[in-house]
């Protein structure tokens, strides 16, 4: 059986890596050099970074570790992330999703920096939303509403009518905790109890209202919107 939902906004905001662009490979090749370095078992790495900024996996991580040390090993991390862009590629239905967002009041809001937000994006032939919420923009990472929250006072918009677009835990709790809807993307989503789950991009179709909503009509099998 295929459900429908249809959701109505007035702005979008989306996460950029699992959401956009499918940037798996470079993370893991990443993390898993860092998890070598620091004596961690890499799998268990792997079940923490997605969706936070890296200086908060770490701390999760690495609990007793100086926060200073996390926050320069974070620097080495994105530097390293944004030389290695092979095998970064667009989530399928991401062009044409952007594409539909135009005059849509939208803004990314990613736990990357300015630097690999631009080279993912770039790798994976997107265009960068005009209103951008990245690391140098926030005090505190997902899933602290904070990004979030930015974005929508950027946008204008109140956080109640806005719909988030996600694919971690972190992000998808920083959305619920913004007072904003979420619908997950991806097969990490479904564990965390967004609204709506799709499988990827291709399931979305934008429509505008005539007094400026925006209705999301969403189609995946079996799951519909929550509330």
């Amino acid at each position: 059986m295929t459900a429908t939902a249809v959701l109505t906004a007035r702005a979008l905001l989306l996460d950029m890596d699992g959401t956009l662009v499918n940037s798996d490979a470079s993370v893991e090749r990443v993390w898993r050099r860092w998890a070598e370095r620091n004596g961690l078992d890499g799998d268990e790495v792997m079940k923490v970074v997605h969706g936070r900024q890296g200086y908060a996996s770490m701390a999760l991580l690495l609990p007793n570790r100086p926060m200073e040390q996390n926050h320069a090993d974070n620097a080495r991390m994105l530097a390293e992330e944004t030389a290695d862009t092979e095998g970064v590629v667009a989530i399928p239905g991401a062009h044409d999703f952007l594409a539909a967002l135009d005059g849509v009041p939208h803004a990314l809001v990613t736990s990357a920096d300015v630097a690999l937000s631009t080279a993912r994006m770039a790798a994976a032939g997107l265009e960068q939303p005009r209103v951008r919420v990245t690391a140098e923009s926030v005090g505190a990472s997902k899933p602290d509403p904070e990004g979030f929250l930015k974005g929508a006072a950027e946008l204008g918009v109140a956080p109640a009518d806005c719909v988030v677009f996600e694919d971690s835990g972190a992000g998808i709790a920083a959305g619920r905790a913004a007072g904003m809807r979420v619908v997950g993307v991806g097969p990490r989503a479904g564990f965390h109890d967004p609204d709506v789950v799709v499988r990827d991009l291709t399931r979305v179709r934008v429509e505008r209202g005539a007094d400026g909503t925006v209705l999301l009509h969403i189609t995946e099998p079996g799951h519909a919107a929550g509330r």
